[in-house]
């Protein structure tokens, strides 16, 4: 509600509760996403090998500066204590947006959103002439001024909604690897990158026409993951949970999604990939 940037990063690991601390896990999806009193969407993104960590943190603070949101990062233990080769980048050649804070007391509105992002204006604390309020309770659109108007909380509660939603427009389209229709697309998200790409990659050795696609976007969804997802008769979603992401997509663009689930606190091995693709393309391995 006070629209806020934030960044929150999850590695997560077997849970519920202190569960299996030392091992990996990828339930804390639905958590990021709806675990919030209230109508209160916020940016989802996650990582999907330890060096993208580096990257899609960058990424987080970008879009919780632009939107002026809080976002979740997400990571898991796999990554966590995993390792790669790993180019350390040139500063300078990093994308930097540039921070502009409020700074004219004259036309200064606290929930002035701009017009393309509907982020609110960043007013440094202590700026004289810009004092405003700042809590849990509902603001006026425009003012901030404390409300209990019905239909001003409905405006704001879309305004909110509609801003997330809006980051869809700048994100990168998904892309395929392998056909870009078919029989079967398999759909991953986070630490189960390279399991996934491998069995995909192997299979496709052995004659195998199946599809993958790794998501890094959460919330929103990219622009164009519906339109993917209906050109292929199947898709299969291999996750470290009891099937998360497979639930959002059936839900979303009521496809028909299927879940390769494991919560062992240990990542998937290509072989079980691999053979489940096997079984749903009609082939033996």
């Amino acid at each position: 509600m006070a629209e806020l940037p934030l960044v929150v990063v999850d590695i997560q690991r077997g849970g519920p509760s202190t569960g299996l601390p030392t091992k990996t896990e990828q339930a804390d999806l639905l958590l990021t996403l709806y675990g919030r009193n209230s109508d209160s969407p916020l940016p989802v993104i996650a990582a999907s090998t330890p060096g993208d960590c580096f990257f899609t943190a960058l990424e987080a603070f970008q879009l919780a500066v632009r939107y002026m949101t809080p976002v979740v990062m997400l990571s898991d233990g796999y990554l966590a204590t995993s390792s790669e080769p790993w180019r350390i980048p040139d500063v300078d050649t990093l994308l930097r947006d540039e921070v502009h804070y409020a700074d004219d007391p004259d036309t200064f509105l606290p929930y002035d959103r701009n017009p393309e992002t509907l982020a609110r204006p960043w007013a440094i604390p202590g700026t004289p002439g810009l004092e405003h309020r700042i809590g849990g309770i509902e603001k006026s659109d425009g003012t901030g001024n404390v409300s209990y108007d019905p239909q001003n909380h409905d405006t704001m509660v879309r305004l909110r909604a509609e801003k997330i939603a809006r980051i869809a427009r700048a994100l990168p389209e998904v892309e395929v690897t392998g056909p870009d229709h078919g029989k079967l697309l398999v759909v991953g998200w986070g630490g189960t990158h390279g399991a996934i790409s491998e069995a995909c990659d192997d299979a496709r050795r052995e004659g195998i026409p199946v599809s993958n696609l790794h998501l890094r976007h959460l919330n929103p969804f990219p622009t164009n993951l519906g339109a993917v997802l209906g050109q292929f008769e199947k898709v299969l979603v291999p996750e470290l949970n009891l099937g998360q992401l497979s639930r959002l997509l059936r839900a979303e663009f009521l496809v028909p999604a299927e879940s390769l689930t494991k919560v062992y606190g240990q990542p998937f091995k290509v072989g079980e990939i691999r053979s489940r693709i096997a079984e749903m393309a009609g082939s033996s391995h």
